[in-house]
């Protein structure tokens, strides 16, 4: 079994930053990619980031682009997420999902195998 262990977040005000890290632990496990998805109260779970390990290539939210930023340990199956001049309606919890395979589906949640229990991100205005 693959489990993911997350780390980060917490309440800043509106303009501020967060870092959120996500590392893979248990069995023998290969990333094909390492992401984040996001819910907020009363919404659905929304697609967010994604590393693809094969070609380093990245995918973001329209909405997130040039403020978030995701990088990859290459020491470790991890990756971190950066994230910069927050606003309000980036409230939400913080998700790290990771599959072995990449999808043209990335960006919907059946395409992730492993998901870790979530981090709240809360930005105060």
């Amino acid at each position: 079994q693959v489990h993911l262990v997350e780390s980060g977040g917490g309440l800043v005000q509106a303009g501020g930053s967060l870092r959120l890290s996500c590392a893979a632990s248990g069995r023998t496990f290969s990333p094909g990619v390492m992401g984040w998805f996001r819910q907020a109260p009363g919404k659905e779970r929304e697609f967010v980031t994604v590393f693809r390990w094969s070609t380093n290539n990245t995918y973001y939210l329209d909405s997130v682009k040039g403020r978030f930023t995701i990088s990859r340990d290459n020491a470790k199956n991890a990756v971190s997420l950066e994230l910069n001049s927050l606003k309000p309606e980036d409230t939400a919890v913080y998700y790290c999902a990771a599959s072995p395979y990449f999808s043209h589906d990335y960006h919907l949640p059946y395409a992730y195998d492993y998901w870790g229990q979530g981090t709240q991100v809360t930005v105060s205005s």
